[in-house]
């Protein structure tokens, strides 16, 4: 088990860039555990990950098999119906966020949730095709967000 921390500083200007960098090595490893903390002498979130690698990187001249392909969303466009999903796993997610004294990116990311939306998936298995959801947050979140879908 290795172990990466991260500072997630506030101010608009290095949110997204922060966030961004987080999100791309959230994809590449299975979380174990998280631990956070916020510093508020300088106003930003310390992010502790312990984590397993999920990517091998094979030297460029090789083709590598493909796993199977996740479903990611691949434009931000969302009728009526999945705006109402989407509104409704993003309150979900903010409450789930303060209760576990998390930053909301931690239990979903934007695009996650969008994904589920679109996709719309009825079982937790279906959930693992989704990018983003492994083992972990389907254990901690799957229930809840078939129970929205299934609710809306």
């Amino acid at each position: 088990m290795k172990v990466k921390v991260f500072k997630i500083r506030l101010p608009e200007e290095f949110l997204y860039q922060d966030q961004e960098m987080l999100d791309r090595f959230l994809e590449s490893h299975e979380i174990i555990k998280v631990e956070t903390a916020f510093v508020h002498d300088e106003n930003y979130w310390s992010v502790v990950l312990y984590f397993e690698e999920l990517r091998i990187k094979e030297p460029s001249n090789t083709v590598k098999e493909t796993k199977t392909a996740k479903y990611s969303l691949e434009d931000d466009t969302l009728n009526y119906d999945e705006e109402k999903i989407l509104n409704a796993l993003k309150l979900w997610r903010s409450e789930k966020a303060k209760e576990q004294n998390l930053p909301s990116y931690f239990i979903a990311t934007n695009k996650e949730l969008m994904s589920v939306a679109k996709y719309k998936p009825v079982k937790k298995e279906e959930l693992l095709e989704i990018k983003g959801f492994g083992k972990h947050k389907i254990e901690n979140y799957g229930e809840e967000i078939l129970e929205i879908l299934e609710n809306i």
